[in-house]
This record gives C-alpha cells, structure tokens and sequence, in this order.
C-alpha cells in the first residue's frame, strides 16, 4: 500500500507547482516508473483518484512510462533486461553473479500540464 503515500507525495508537487502557476485545472500528470521500485500502475491510478478528490488535479489524466529493469555485469560489461519470467541475477553471457542494476527503481514526476 506504498502507492498511497507516494501519490499523496505527488500530488503534493502537482498542487504545489499548479499554485505558483496560477493554474485553474491540472490536466496531465507524467509519472517514470521503474519495473523494479514495487509500485503497482492500477494501484497508482486508484490510489491518485482518491487522493485528488475535491482538489484542482481531481480527474487529471496519470500517464506512467514504465522503465524497464536492466542490468549490468560487472565482469564483461554487457547489459540485459530483468524480467518477471527470468528473476536471475548473474550474466547470461558469462554467468558473472557481480551485477548492477542500472535502470528499473526510477519512481519520478516527469512533467505536469496545467489550464
């Protein structure tokens, strides 16, 4: 349920930012998300919708961009994507488990549109 508490928080920016533009409606929210930082799109949006609710930003139109989860190994350098069906960790070129991950926790407000 930590998509409540992060949609408070942007609300928070988006009402805060719509304030020191003077605006009458925001229209559009642009969010970044990763595949890796455990929030859940549906939930975000059921989560926005609830607490926009008798604000400017009530019925403000969410889009998430949804970031994949890409790693890196450490030994040889090359990337691949993590995905739900392949949870593991370590290089499938070189077996290397000394890997980073380098995209895919992003959790970000990319951009607002206002009227």
């Amino acid at each position: 349920m930590h998509e409540l508490s992060i949609m408070q928080n942007i609300l928070d920016m988006v009402l805060e930012y719509a304030e020191e533009n003077n605006a009458g409606k925001v229209t559009k929210i642009n969010l970044v998300i990763g595949e890796l930082s455990g929030f859940v799109p549906e939930w975000m949006h059921t989560y926005f919708d609830h607490v926009s609710a008798g604000t400017i930003a009530h019925k403000a139109e969410v889009n998430i961009e949804l970031v994949p989860a890409l790693i890196k190994c450490g030994l040889c350098g090359k990337e691949f994507k993590l995905t739900k069906e392949k949870m593991e960790l370590y290089c499938p070129e070189c077996e290397c488990a000394r890997v980073e991950i380098i995209s895919g926790k992003e959790c970000s407000l990319k951009s607002i549109e206002i009227d």
